[in-house]
Order: structure tokens, then C-alpha cells, then sequence
């Protein structure tokens, strides 16, 4: 019996560790092989890590063309990966992000049925201009009516897309790996800084973390993990923040997961700003390390969080205030380190979230003659 074969479109590429699609394509991606289908996962040249030791060599990968710049890279890399599958018709496809909504009526006409993570909530992030946010409304519109089946990864996404786009679909979240005992960076010390760790960008409230980290930096370390990608003032604000304050380490982009992984075990306070979008991997991993959450007061962290962890106004002086009230050693950090492990690893675990895929994978491969439920 030959194999189901599906293709993963809308993503840097396997394995990359750029972002939250990414990391749920290193996870997803073995799975599918292992549960029967031939994996095809599109990417772009230069962002992959080839050298990965925990690559596996099973699942295929295919590096298109595009044009590598902050407005257009997504719908590029996304029309050369569907021209591609086009050629190639796998039983179904993967797409990720609602930008690639453009290309699913040429994969429907094929006879290609589509399976679409649609992401956040795109048109409402700050980073992207009028033009952009227009894209983005216009890919969301093109993936409602031409999408086989929707991914929602939070239910509040989930109602919003039923709300504007009348189309249901699957919940299925990110998932998070339960961590045994790491190292501690050096120069740490365990429950001992307050780490950040998000792409620079506006809507996840780097700006005000940086106000906040001015004064947290008097007495208490801190740790920003990330960056823009794209230098831009946010990124200058930081550096210059990090020469000026002994306390403040900033570590740019890390791509060791381990490494990631112990700032979260072992820190403090980990603030996590992100104010659009669904479940946050980044959070979900956090919380699966063991990391006590001070986050952002949002419907989606509130959603994540399920009583963990410790909400917070998204102001410089609110922001410093509930960081200080857990370094302040009058709260239990231990207590709610196991509060963020209990609720990650009673929701949102990579097995369960994988299976859900596959499961939804193959059910929509009943739709390959068209149409929709």
C-alpha cells in the first residue's frame, strides 16, 4: 500500500527555529512519518539547520525561490512552494499562515485539499502598515472560502474567524516538552533574573519591558532573549539599554533549544508581552519548563494560562510592579513553576497536538474531489 503524502507549505523550512511555525514543523513533521505519510516540508534557502543532529532524514524537504524582504517574503516563498506542490499533488496540504490564502484556489483546482493553520489574528498586529494589514484581511478571506479544513490554536481565534468568516474548524494548540534538570547559564543564578524572550516587535510589549527593565536593572538581573530580525529602533533601544546596565544580558536569537530551555527552567519571572495572536508556543514552552509566568492581561494569555501565573497591564510601571512582586521573595516561585508544569502537561502536550493533525490530515483527504463540509 503506498503512503499518504501531504505537503507542509507557509513555513521557513525543516528543521528551522525562527518561530512558532517552525517549531511545530520539527515536532509535526517526524510524527507524520511515523503515523504513515510521506512528508514533503517547503522552505527557503540559508534558513534551515542542515547540521541539526536531530534532523531526521526521512522527511523531505524542498528549498523554492522568493524575494527575502519583511513585506513580500511570505506570499513569495509561499506561490513558489504551491507552484511546486502543484507539480508534485500530494494527497494534501499543510498550509500555514492565511498570507498563502491566495494560492489555495489554485491547490482546490488541482485537487489538492487543504488543511490551514490560520495564525493570529494578522490585520491586528502593529508591526504591519495599512497595505500589509489589507494583504493579510484579503488572504483570510481567500482561505475561508477556498480552505478545506481550519486550524485554530486558541478557541478565542476560533470564535473570532466564526465571527468574521462564518467557518469553523479544529482546535489544536501548540504543544510543549517537559524538560529534565538543565544547567544554569552562567552567571545566573536559579530563580535569580527576570527573562523576556519574543521577537521585537511592538505588539509584544517590548517597548514597555525595556521602560520597566531601566528600573528592574538597579537590583535584579535581567535576560532578553530575541530580536527584530530586521535591526530597527527597537533592536537599537535594547542594545543600547544592555551597554548601559551591567544586570541587563541581552543574548539576541538562540536557536539551542537547551540552552532556551534552562533561561526558562531556572528563571525568576519570565514576562511574556505577546498581545495578538492565539496560544503562544513560546508561552506553552515556557510554562511546559517550569517557568513562573508574569504575562500580559489578554483573552489569549488568559486562555493559555488557566489560572497560572500572574496577569499584568501592559504599562511600563505595571509591568515592573508584578515582576518585582514575584522577585520580591515573598511569593512561593516554586509553587508556580509546578502551576505552569500542570497545566501544560494537562493541555497541551506535542503528542496530542500531533495526532490531532494527523488525524485531521487524513480526514481531509475525503475532500479531495472538492467542496466542503
Amino acid at each position: 500500500m503506498s503512503r499518504k503524502s501531504v505537503a507542509i507549505i507557509g513555513t521557513r523550512g525543516y528543521p528551522s527555529y525562527y518561530g512558532g511555525f517552525e517549531t511545530a514543523v520539527r515536532m509535526l513533521a517526524p510524527f507524520l512519518v511515523d503515523d504513515g505519510w510521506d512528508v514533503t516540508v517547503y522552505g527557503r534557502p540559508g534558513a534551515v539547520r542542515t547540521d541539526d543532529p536531530a534532523l531526521d532524514k526521512r522527511v523531505n524537504t524542498v528549498m523554492t525561490r522568493g524575494v527575502e524582504t519583511k513585506s513580500i517574503s511570505t506570499l513569495s516563498y509561499g506561490l513558489t512552494a504551491s507552484a511546486h506542490a502543484l507539480v508534485k499533488k500530494p494527497d494534501v496540504a499543510l498550509v500555514m499562515n492565511v498570507a498563502n490564502g491566495y494560492f489555495l484556489p489554485l491547490l482546490k483546482a488541482r485537487g489538492i485539499p487543504t488543511v490551514v493553520n490560520v495564525d493570529g489574528i494578522e490585520w491586528d498586529r502593529d508591526k504591519w502598515g495599512r497595505a500589509a494589514k489589507a494583504v493579510f484581511r484579503g488572504g483570510a478571506k481567500m482561505t475561508a472560502k477556498f480552505g478545506s479544513e481550519m486550524v485554530y490554536d486558541s478557541h478565542e481565534i476560533a470564535r473570532r474567524w466564526k465571527v468574521d468568516f462564518k467557518r469553523d474548524g479544529t482546535f489544536i494548540p501548540y504543544g510543549g516538552d517537559l524538560v529534565e534538570e538543565l544547567p544554569l547559564e552562567p552567571g545566573l543564578t536559579h530563580r535569580g533574573y527576570v527573562l523576556v524572550v519574543a521577537r521585537f516587535v511592538p505588539e509584544n510589549t517590548i517597548n514597555e519591558f525595556i521602560e520597566a527593565a531601566r528600573n528592574l536593572a538597579a537590583d535584579t538581573p535581567v535576560v532578553i532573549v530575541g530580536s527584530s530580525g530586521y535591526g530597527g529602533p527597537i533592536e537599537e533601544a535594547v542594545a543600547a539599554l544592555a551597554s548601559e546596565h551591567s544586570n541587563v544580558h541581552w543574548l539576541g536569537h538562540l536557536s539551542d533549544d537547551r540552552r532556551l530551555l534552562s533561561l526558562w527552567q531556572h528563571a525568576g519571572a519570565y514576562f511574556h508581552g505577546h498581545s495578538v495572536g492565539g496560544t503562544n508556543p513560546a508561552l506553552v514552552q515556557a510554562m511546559a519548563a517550569g517557568a513562573p509566568v508574569v504575562a500580559r492581561d489578554t483573552v489569549y494569555n488568559r486562555e493559555v494560562l488557566g489560572g497560572a501565573g500572574l496577569l499584568t497591564a501592559p504599562n511600563p510601571r505595571a509591568i515592573e510592579q508584578a515582576l518585582r512582586s514575584f522577585m520580591s521573595g515573598n511569593v512561593d516561585l516554586e509553587a508556580q513553576s509546578a502551576l505552569s508544569i500542570a497545566r501544560a502537561e494537562d493541555v497541551y502536550s506535542w503528542r496530542g497536538v500531533c495526532q490531532k493533525y494527523s488525524d485531521l490530515l487524513d480526514s481531509a483527504m475525503q475532500l479531495r474531489r472538492g467542496g466542503r463540509r
